[in-house]
Order: C-alpha cells, then structure tokens, then sequence
C-alpha cells in the first residue's frame, strides 16, 4: 500500500504550509487526482516520501481548488511541481528557459530523491536557486506558451 499523501484544498492551506513548513523542503504538487501523468508523479512522490521525511514535506494541491496560486506560478501543464524552503520560493535550473517549477513527471524514485537533496542542500547554504542534478534527457520538454503577447 503506497504512503498517502496530504492534500491541501485552498489557499489558505497552502499559504499555511509555506508559512509552517521549516528546516525542509516544502514539495507542491499541482495538478488534478485523475490525471495519468499526475497519477504516475504521485506514485514516485508517495514512494520516496518517507526515505525523505527528514528532508521533504510534500503536498497534493488541486489547480481548481488554488486558482491564485496555478495563476501565481504561471501552471499551465500539468503536473508542475514547486519547491519552497522556510516561506522561500526556490528554483531550479533543468536547463530550460523556465527555473521556478518542473513539469511533468519525474523519470525515477532517485531523479526526485537527488533533486530534493540538491534543494535541501543549497537552501542550508542559503541558495534561492540550485543547478539540477537530473540528466537533461530525463527532463520532459515543452515549449512555453505566451498569452496576451
């Protein structure tokens, strides 16, 4: 039986993990329960979450139930995942134009297990942004869509 993972159903749950989630990495999964490429992302998210419960906090948010926050992070894809260390947005560099969440799911357990360590690591040394330990192969492309230009 895979670790169910806890789900955060506004913005004021949100708001209040960022604001309570300390000395970890905050993990926010956006996206919706049905979604296949959502549903393969939270396998490996439940799967590794309690080799990094010292490390990672991670949540479950609806982009239906967060309007502000899928507008606020530009969530255009589904899943996108967004990082946070004590109430600090970080991002990460994959080596595409876009370094404020990843999209897409992850290829394996360790992919996600070396991008949390890398995060935590950086975020103790005071980084707001971190170079990405994934192989550029294993990071989905898409192209960015541009409204209102």
């Amino acid at each position: 039986m895979s670790f169910l993972l806890p789900k955060l159903t506004s913005k004021k749950e949100v708001d209040q993990a960022i604001k309570s989630t300390a000395e970890k990495v905050l993990v926010l999964r956006f996206g919706r329960d049905e979604d296949p490429v959502c549903l393969q992302l939270d396998d490996i998210l439940s799967k590794t979450s309690s080799h990094l419960s010292k490390m990672a906090a991670i949540y479950l948010v609806d982009v239906d139930q967060t309007p502000v926050y899928t507008q606020y992070f530009d969530i255009s894809y589904i899943p996108s995942t967004v990082f946070f260390f004590n109430g600090q947005h970080m991002k990460v560099d994959y080596g595409s134009p876009d370094h404020t969440k990843f999209v897409g799911s992850f290829k394996t357990k360790q992919d996600f297990i070396d991008l949390i360590e890398v995060i935590y690591r950086g975020a103790m040394r005071g980084k707001l942004i971190v170079q990405s330990p994934i192989d550029p192969k294993n990071i989905p492309k898409y192209d960015l869509l541009y409204q209102d230009i």
